[in-house]
Order: C-alpha cells, then sequence, then structure tokens
C-alpha cells in the first residue's frame, strides 16, 4: 500500500497562522484536529508548523507523510458506538529547533502568524537560570519562546498588532500565567530591551487553559487491518476518544480569530476557566477516584467492566449526581449534561482502562478530586455524602497490605496478590497503621494532616461512619457492603 501524502490528501495549501511546540499524539488528535475542521468549515483558513523542542526523537516519519496523518475517534456518543475516521491536512510543515533552528527563528517572521501551541509535558513550563540568550536554542521551552517572542518584536519593530495569543495545554494550573513568568524572568535574566517587555504585555496574549480528552496513540495491534480500509499505509496513525473538551481563559477576547467553537468544537472561551476545572476534576476525576478501588476488591479489571457491573454503577452514578453535583456552582442542567458524557467515555468499548493503572497515588488523589466534594456536602446540608465517606473506607481497605516491598505494598484481593503504589510515606503508614484495630486505623489516617492537608476527624460524624463501612467490608466482602450501602 501506499504511505499516505499529499497526493491522496489533497490539502489546501494555507498561510501559517499556529506554530506548535510538540509533535506528540495529544495535539495531533486534539488541536490539530480542531484547526482541520475549521479550516474545512472556512472559518479559520490556516496551516500549522509543528517544532520538535527536545534533541531526541526524529520527525523523519513526518516528512514522508509531508505531515499527513489520520485520526481515528471512537467510542460511545448519545448512547451509541462511533468510529469516526479523518485524514488531518491542517500541519504543512515539521521542523526540528535543535536541528534546524534558524528555521525555527525564521518562522517568528511569518506576517501572518497568530498563535503559539504547546505540549510540553507538566515539567516543560519551568525556569532555569543557566539558559543563555547565545543558547541556539537554549534548553527550556519558556526560554526557546522568549528567543522566539524577541526575534518576531525586532522583525516587525515592535509593531503591536504582530503580537502572538499564546495557548499552552500542558497539564499544569494556570499554565498561561507561569509561561508568561518564566518569559518575563528570561527577558529580564537576557537584559532584553524595555520596548520587548511593553510589546509582551500589550501586544501578546497568554492564556490559561483546559483540555480533556482521552487520546490512545498509536494502535499498533491494530494499524494493519485500520490501513487495509484506509486503502494506504499511515505510521503517523493517531485514534482517541470523541469526547473533548477545549476551555481557554484569557484577558483579551481571541474567538474571533480563533473560531473554534463556531465550527461546532467542544470550545468555551471564557474570563474564568476555574468552574470548568473544577466540574472536570470533582466529576470526572472525581468519579474515578470514588468507585474504582471499591471496583477493583469487588472482583473488576477495568473501567467498563466497571460500567456493566450494576452495582458499581449505581454507587458511581449517586456519588456524581447526589453528592458531586449539588455542590458545584456552574448550572445544574449543564453539569448533568457533562455528567453524562462522563459516564459515556467510562463505556468506551475501545479503551481497556486498567483499574490498578487508575490506583496509583490514590491518596492524593482522593485529597484533590473528592475531599472538596466531601467538605462542602457537608457545609451545604449539615450531613454525610455516603458514598464519598464510604470511598474513603474502600480507600482504606484497598491499601491495608501486609508486605511492604522497596516502592510498593502488597495488598490482598481474596487470595490474590496485587500492587499498591504511592508515595513511601503512604506505604510505610499503612504497612504500619493497617494492623491496627479498625476504629484506631480510621483515626489515625483521618487525622493525618500531610495525607489530607487538614485533621479530617474534626467533622462530625465521620470517624465513626468511615469504621462502620470499613467494618462491613471486613466482615463482608467488598460486594456486600456496597449492596448494604443501598
Amino acid at each position: 500500500m501506499e504511505l499516505l501524502n499529499k497526493r491522496i490528501s489533497k490539502p489546501v495549501e494555507r498561510q501559517v497562522k499556529v506554530v506548535q511546540f510538540g509533535e506528540g499524539n495529544f495535539l495531533r488528535a486534539f488541536v490539530d484536529y480542531m484547526i482541520d475542521v475549521a479550516n474545512e468549515k472556512g472559518l479559520f483558513d490556516g496551516s500549522i508548523v509543528i517544532l520538535k523542542p527536545i534533541e531526541f526523537g526524529s520527525l523523519e516519519q513526518f516528512h514522508k507523510q509531508e505531515c499527513q496523518y489520520t485520526l481515528t475517534l471512537r467510542g460511545k456518543q448519545e448512547g451509541k458506538e462511533v468510529v469516526m475516521n479523518r485524514i488531518i491536512s491542517s500541519v504543512r510543515d515539521a521542523v526540528s529547533v535543535y536541528e534546524e533552528y534558524d528555521k525555527f527563528m525564521e518562522l517568528a517572521k511569518i506576517e501572518s502568524l497568530r498563535f503559539v501551541v504547546s505540549n510540553t509535558t507538566e515539567a516543560g513550563i519551568v525556569y532555569d537560570s543557566k539558559d543563555s540568550f547565545d543558547d541556539k536554542p537554549p534548553r527550556t521551552y519558556p526560554a526557546k519562546l522568549t528567543k522566539f517572542l524577541f526575534e518576531r518584536y525586532q522583525s516587525f519593530s515592535g509593531a503591536l498588532d504582530k503580537g502572538l495569543i499564546i495557548l499552552p495545554v500542558e497539564l499544569i494550573d494556570d499554565n498561561g500565567t507561569a509561561l508568561k513568568e518564566c518569559v518575563f524572568k528570561y527577558a529580564k535574566l537576557w537584559n532584553l530591551e524595555m520596548g520587548f517587555i511593553t510589546w509582551l504585555k500589550k501586544a501578546c496574549s497568554f492564556c490559561n487553559t483546559l483540555v480533556d480528552r482521552i487520546v490512545t496513540g498509536y494502535p499498533k495491534e491494530e494499524a494493519e487491518k485500520l490501513c487495509q480500509q484506509f486503502g494506504y499505509r499511515d505510521d503517523l496513525l493517531v485514534t482517541a476518544e470523541p469526547f473533548g473538551l477545549w476551555v481557554i481563559e484569557s484577558e483579551k477576547d481571541s474567538s474571533q480569530e480563533l473560531p473554534l467553537d463556531k465550527a461546532g468544537l467542544p470550545v468555551i472561551f471564557t474570563d474564568n476557566q476555574k468552574p470548568y476545572k473544577e466540574r472536570k476534576v470533582r466529576i470526572l476525576n472525581g468519579a474515578h477516584t470514588s468507585f474504582v478501588l471499591a471496583s477493583y476488591l469487588a472482583g473488576n479489571e477495568f473501567v467498563l467492566e466497571s460500567m456493566q457491573d450494576k452495582t458499581i454503577r449505581k454507587f458511581m452514578e449517586a456519588t456524581i449526581f447526589e453528592e458531586v453535583i449539588p455542590t458545584l456552582t456552574l448550572p445544574r442542567e449543564e453539569l448533568e449534561q457533562f455528567a453524562a458524557s462522563v459516564i459515556e467515555r467510562f463505556e468506551n468499548p475501545f479503551i481497556k482502562h486498567a483499574l490498578l493503572s487508575i490506583s496509583l497515588n490514590s491518596v492524593s488523589k482522593w485529597k484533590a478530586r473528592c475531599l472538596p466534594s466531601l467538605i462542602k456536602f457537608y457545609e451545604m446540608y449539615r450531613s454525610l455524602p455516603k458514598h464519598l465517606v464510604f470511598s474513603i473506607a474502600a480507600l482504606m481497605s484497598f491499601y491495608s497490605g501486609a508486605e511492604l516491598k522497596e516502592d510498593y505494598l502488597i495488598g490482598d484481593r481474596n487470595g490474590e496478590a496485587y500492587c499498591i503504589k504511592d508515595d513511601r510515606e503512604v506505604l510505610e503508614f499503612f504497612a504500619r497503621a493497617g494492623r491496627m484495630e479498625t476504629g484506631r486505623f480510621v483515626k489515625a489516617y483521618l487525622s493525618n494532616e500531610t495525607f489530607h492537608g487538614q485533621d479530617l476527624t474534626v467533622i462530625p460524624d465521620l470517624c465513626e461512619r468511615v469504621t462502620e463501612y470499613l467494618g462491613w467490608i471486613k466482615e463482608n466482602g467488598m460486594r456486600r457492603a456496597l449492596e448494604m450501602l443501598e
């Protein structure tokens, strides 16, 4: 079969409007896809140049395929199984920042350029005072961006209409703010002229963003079969779920220049992304964390299997609709629609999401994802949300391992050993405290401020309720305990 190329995809040549730091699966299945759709609908009319911002790896396959690739979205939508295949032709070129430094810097001089997108991992947005302006390129992503922006500033003599809109999608809080702070630090470190600082402030916009899509990447086991269906070979093929969400927060409205929402895409422009982040963390991530440990101990292995288990599904739905949603600030109808989409994502038959992989670092996850809902619920109703409280007992039961190894604790599920992975301090606590009498164990865990950021024993009746639920689990097993909860 012929390798996918522009002869097959027949792309429209468009002016470069976007440079993208990162060539990974997520950006290609998310940002590049959205721009491709907006181009098709006549709303954007721009192309992307991908930048490889790190030294290792190769862009050889991008060049072989002339930056064309196929995206397969598959999962459930509105109760139906869907599969959507699309050749993405929005990427015009791919450039190595290290091997083609001069070409990289020349991109800053493109008059039509308006956007910078990045996904350099959570560790990518950092400041390092050892980075030098003379480096070609500097080591960190913010330093590379600073040099790129300075080149543009000089090329257009500080013209305010030549600033850029910067859209980092790295998974850190306030990613745009963090990136902006690093850029300003480099400008100061390198003694760049005040005119550049003023230009950054007035002409450039650093947006905080929130992104959500599960991208499953290259489908190694199915690639040959899929390519037979396509009629061409594609070594850049990427798969993902249909669900997507991109929340873009900025002081300056960029929706007119980036009208992705008008193309019917799941993009929200706002001056405050926090309610959307809270919604995602507490409904999607909170649901995961609240049910996966109980589901595993009840005999399940995967998320999809859990959704097909009536007992687990009932527990999960009650947690979301009865205990989490009432504590959130967005309109109830909007929250319930989001929750329905979350459940469909959990039901995706194309994703085998192992419960044990989700269980990693559950103690800190429970604090971030579930504790705020529990506290808010108690503040609002002066009663305890029983499913969220039960999730504490399920966590303590899951973590009750007897044998501590170097970096994991060994748990027991009806005679079957499993690995409990978390920080060493957490594992040592459970190895020690798990031998205590149930009431003492619960009090020791809930009072541990290192784990929860506060002493949870001060919440009325919480110790007693968790002790009761943990007793149910020990005496009757997880499945029966879940049934008793109802």
